[in-house]
């Protein structure tokens, strides 16, 4: 028997032990962090060969880790697609090799599914992931609680607002702490975005089950103190939005080939096709400020510019209900 054989063999009966495990009990995890305080969102790095520069640019990912590592985030989110294909045990040793600076500087990894990361025998794709995450006991979707934010983790690869995941978000905005001032929420698929399907080169639309999401959200947002801000990716660029309260950025730059986006003048991104980036997010008590780092290679060498941001505030009281 051939040492490859060996781990396959190991990884299925990793995969065989996942389907006795169903998501019984929520899970929280706890960050021993206080305000000030910054973490990392950005996603669609699709670690694969280095040699397959189609699906996403080697270069263009380890620079963006190194940079990550640079600034020294409390954690790092990632919103799906960490993987080309999640069945491929190669893939994900060259997310081992190539985020090495990550473990090696004590940065903690919260990750989202991403549809890429169930590609192939999803099984073996979820023994995979659940290998190099650990602390989430095998669990779909999670919170993270980060001093005075929330970060609810979604498997958009499920309903969002029906069925065992849409049962435990709603109690989990019904049930808020009341020091949290910001609910991050973290999904692969966006709520909203100005890609589309029918693109030249590719692109996504916006899906009805993130739609009705971004309802939920924008209802619940105009009686709730804490401010609701959604990191998305699958759209390779980058994009911010804005509705009813709610902010929605996709931040799908991390390195796969990119996508289009129909930009209106005005845009601070209009003339720039292509926009790998990581957002960085700076939380103080009330206040947020995410920032879009942009990286462009030029002869092999990296050009950082922060061309939006936005500032977001938790008000101190309760907004009054209707009718008040």
């Amino acid at each position: 028997m051939t040492l490859q054989t060996i781990i396959a063999h190991c990884v299925l009966i990793a995969a065989s032990a996942l389907t006795l495990c169903a998501q019984s009990q929520p899970l929280r995890l706890e960050t021993q962090i206080s305000v000030p305080f910054r973490f990392v969102a950005y996603g669609d790095t699709r670690f694969t060969n280095p040699k397959n520069i189609d699906a996403s640019k080697p270069l263009v990912r380890q620079t963006l880790v190194q940079a990550i590592a640079d600034v020294h985030p409390a954690f790092v989110s990632i919103g799906g697609d960490i993987a080309y294909e999640g069945a491929d045990m190669n893939d994900w040793l060259v997310w081992d090799k190539e985020t090495a600076v990550w473990r090696e500087n004590k940065i903690a990894v919260y990750p989202a599914l991403g549809n890429h990361d169930l590609y192939g025998d999803e099984k073996i794709a979820l023994a995979n992931y659940f290998q190099r995450f650990p602390e989430l006991q095998n669990n779909r979707y999670y919170s993270v609680r980060a001093a005075n934010a929330l970060l609810l983790m979604l498997d958009s690869s499920q309903e969002e607002t029906s069925g065992a995941q849409g049962q435990w978000l709603a109690h989990e905005l019904d049930t808020l702490p009341g020091d949290v001032d910001f609910v991050c929420l973290v999904l692969h698929h966006p709520p909203y975005t100005d890609s589309s399907e029918q693109f030249f080169g590719g692109g996504h639309s916006a899906r009805h089950s993130e739609t009705a999401l971004a309802q939920m959200l924008e209802e619940r947002q105009a009686h709730t103190r804490a401010r609701f801000v959604v990191f998305a990716g699958h759209v390779h660029n980058y994009e911010r939005h804005e509705h009813n309260g709610v902010t929605y950025f996709v931040t799908g730059g991390g390195g796969a080939h990119p996508y289009l986006i129909a930009r209106k003048a005005g845009d601070p991104l209009f003339d720039k096709p292509v926009n790998y980036h990581y957002l960085l997010v700076e939380v103080d008590r009330g206040k947020m400020k995410v920032t879009m780092n942009r990286v462009e290679l030029a002869n092999g060498k990296a050009i950082w510019t922060t061309p939006d941001s936005a500032e977001i505030t938790a008000p101190a009281t309760k907004p009054a209900a209707a009718g008040k």
